[in-house]
């Protein structure tokens, strides 16, 4: 059977910072991510142990029903950051940074990356690209605010790149995404994502950083590992990528449980006797003598 973790050491664990994870990279010790959108989610991965929670743009896609996450504006980011951090208070938060957040000027990057902390409860923030966002993240860490970059498919780029595939598979390119990570690691980030690119090409990216490198789609040779939460669980159906691991079938068992509510709705076997209330036989005479004298 399984249990909801509830030991002392899981639930009143010392908050993770960004910190945290370089020094489990230091250790060897493998890092866990995963994505979050919502209050009891977060609340569920906060009780799991996970090491550090995302709350990305990804919600555009698997919460919001977009074609991909090119609509999600900072008021969504706001609004499920805040769910969020009121759910899970050990792990690490990170906040993506939505398309044209950080795109028009410095200034207004800083601004929104202030925002997703003062507003949204985040911890950090993660933003897309490589050497074309050093100014950028130099400006955001500047500001005190812990940074993580985002290479290899970088999803708010999918019109430029010819949709969701798999990045730097070419030598030039591969050397670019390595010259990349090390550029970024020079800016001031703490850790960087790396998805969808050549195992081998992100161990050699991993080995060469002193910083963390998290996976997705990357291989086992990263620091640490992120899913978007849905595809693990089995909670979107549009399409699961290669890279992802279903851990359940939610989405199914949603549907059987919904079918079965409608089914008993219109037997008349929900609701039962147990789940009305009562009311004592006394009052009840009571209210129905009072309606009587009213007519």
């Amino acid at each position: 059977m399984t249990t909801v973790p509830n030991s002392t050491t899981t639930l009143n664990r010392k908050k993770v910072t960004a910190l945290s994870l370089r020094n489990k990279k230091a250790a060897g010790e493998a890092i866990s991510m995963l994505t979050a959108y919502d209050y009891p989610t977060a609340l569920a991965l906060d009780q799991a142990g996970i090491d550090a929670i995302l709350v990305g743009d990804s919600l555009g896609m698997v919460v919001l029903g977009y074609e991909n996450t090119l609509p999600v504006t900072m008021e969504d980011m706001l609004h499920h950051c805040k769910a969020v951090a009121r759910g899970a208070r050990s792990a690490l938060l990170i906040g993506d940074m939505p398309f044209m957040s950080f795109q028009v000027s410095i200034p207004e990057a800083v601004r929104n990356a202030g925002r997703l902390l003062q507003e949204g409860g985040m911890d950090a923030v993660k933003l897309e690209g490589g050497r074309e966002r050093l100014e950028t993240t130099r400006a955001i860490t500047a500001a005190g605010i812990p940074v993580m970059g985002h290479l290899g498919l970088v999803p708010q780029s999918v019109n430029q790149l010819g949709g969701f595939r798999p990045q730097a598979r070419q030598a030039a390119e591969a050397r670019r995404l390595i010259e990349d990570a090390l550029l970024l690691e020079q800016a001031g980030c703490f850790a960087i994502v790396l998805e969808s690119i050549p195992a081998r090409l992100a161990e050699r990216v991993s080995s060469s950083l002193e910083i963390p490198t998290i996976g997705i789609g990357a291989g086992a040779g990263c620091d640490g590992q992120v899913l978007v939460t849905h595809d693990l669980l089995g909670l979107f159906e549009r399409f699961t990528p290669r890279f992802a691991r279903r851990y359940a079938e939610l989405h199914a068992e949603m549907v059987q449980a919904f079918e079965t509510y409608k089914r008993d709705v219109e037997e008349g076997v929900f609701p039962a006797q147990e789940h009305t209330i009562d009311m004592a036989d006394s009052e009840w005479a009571k209210l129905i003598e009072e309606l009587d004298h009213a007519v």
